[in-house]
This record gives structure tokens, sequence and C-alpha cells, in this order.
């Protein structure tokens, strides 16, 4: 029989890192909603940054510059067909094993740190300003993203963006060559041909498949458990042996991916709304 009494219970156990304390005491609820927020902050995160760089390498692939065109369609053509997950473990790999220790620390200008402890930044709280500082054996202070949160976030972004690449170039070059040459015909370069003809008529034939990148991209962030970061999935599973609870458990985060899942949708669909306003 279904039982959410248990949520309301003591968790017992933490989380590395999260927007707000989690401690032994904390209940269920919390731990859930913490690990939720982990699963928004790298998602979102990686949507931002996959989008623009995405679409920067699908317009490289057709710029003039042949050791630019070469790089974009190389850069597509492997982390397409790359796994995700393969990817994702190599990158915190590598960032574990190259990173240097806490105590000896890579700088910028002693305010901002990135070690095997993470990456360290400046951060603002209702006390003021807390700058990272080099310890004795580790940074202290700032805000700290964990080696964990920049391979998933780094992975999720290099993943996506080569899809959105290819959804890009797609949309480009479904724009009439006459349009274009109108453009040139009126006196427009090429920067201000993309700018206000190439990509608002693009746009229109972008939307509907980057709604499915982001859908997927929201989807792939559960792959984050595979090296401990402590997302919705980690949290899940913690509880599951914990209270033995696996039926809630996996109900519960079936409906939280597919109420983000169903927003995104939503907001996408009100922006191909938007880009096709006077379309029929």
């Amino acid at each position: 029989m279904i039982d959410w009494t248990f949520l309301g219970q003591p968790a017992g156990f933490g989380l590395s890192e999260g927007w707000f304390n989690v401690e032994l005491t904390s209940t269920y609820w919390a731990v859930f909603f913490a690990g939720l927020l982990n699963t928004i902050k790298v998602a979102l995160s990686a949507l931002l940054l996959a989008t623009g760089i995405g679409i920067l390498v699908g317009l490289g692939r057709f710029s003039d510059l042949w050791p630019v065109r070469y790089f974009c369609t190389a850069f597509v053509s492997v982390f397409r067909n790359v796994p995700l997950l393969l990817q994702l473990l190599a990158l915190y790999f590598l960032l574990i094993e190259w990173l240097p220790v806490g105590s000896e620390a890579w700088h910028l200008e002693q305010t901002v740190f990135l070690s095997k402890s993470g990456l360290f930044l400046p951060s603002y709280t209702p006390a003021g300003w807390s700058i990272p500082v080099q310890g004795v054996f580790t940074v202290e202070g700032g805000w700290v993203l964990t080696p964990e949160f920049l391979a998933v976030l780094f992975a999720l972004v290099i993943y996506t963006s080569a899809f959105i690449a290819e959804v890009t170039r797609a949309g480009v070059q479904s724009v009439p060559k006459g349009l274009r040459q109108s453009g040139l015909a009126l006196g427009l370069n090429n920067k201000q041909l993309n700018r206000y003809v190439v990509l608002p008529i693009a746009l229109r034939l972008m939307v509907p498949p980057l709604s499915n990148q982001y859908i997927n991209l929201i989807k792939n962030s559960s792959l984050g458990v595979a090296i401990g970061y402590p997302d919705l999935i980690s949290v899940s599973n913690t509880t599951i042996n914990q209270s033995g609870q696996a039926i809630e458990c996996v109900i519960l985060v079936m409906l939280v991916y597919a109420v983000l899942s169903l927003l995104t949708s939503s907001l996408m669909n009100r922006l191909n709304t938007q880009v096709n306003r006077g379309q029929r």
C-alpha cells in the first residue's frame, strides 16, 4: 500500500551541496526539494549555455574561414555520436585527475580559485560579500561549484550544443536564397543579413526541434547520479535505501520530471506562437 507519511520523517542524511543546508534531522521532503533545486540548477545553466554555444557552432558551419568551418563540423560529428554518459565520466575523471589539490589551487587575482574541491567564486550574502581565501589545506569562503556539478554541466552543454548546432544549421539552410539575395541587394552586409533576415526566419523552424532538445537535456541531467551529483535521482536512491519506500520515490521522481518536461514544452509552445505570429 502506498504511504506518503514517510516524507515528514527525518531523512538521516544530508547533501554535499545545495542552495540551502540539509542536515541529518531534515525531513525527506526537504531533502527531495534540495535535490530538485540541484537538478534545476544544473539543467537551467546547461540549457542557457548550450543554446548560445549551439547557435554559434551552427552558424560557424557557414563561415568563410575554413578552420572555423571544419572545427564546427568536427565538433558536431564527434559529440553527437559519443554517448553522453561516456562524455560525463571522461570529463569528471579529467577534472579530478588534472586539477590541483586544495592547498595548491589555481587562482585568478586571488578572488577565483579552481582545485579538486571545485570552483570558488565570490558570492553576496546578507552579511555582505564573501570572497574565497586560500587556506592551509583548501580554499575557504565564497560560492563553491563542485567538480560533480561542473562535470555534469560541461557534459550537458557539449552534448546538447552539438544537437542545437544541427538545428541551427537546418534552420539557416531552410531560408530561401531569394531572401538572402534581396537582403544583399538592399545593401546589407553579412552580419546585418544574418541578424535581420536569416535568423528571424530560421527561428520559426528552429523552435519546435529546440523544444525536444531542451526536454532531452532536462531528462539527461539525471545521469549526474553516475558521478555522485546530489540531484533528484541521487536523493531518491538514497531515500529508497533508507526508508524502503521504493514505489513512492519512483512515482515522485516520475511526476517531477513529467512536470518539468510539460512546463518546458508549454513555454516553448508560447515562444513558437510568438515567432510565428502573423503566419498562416
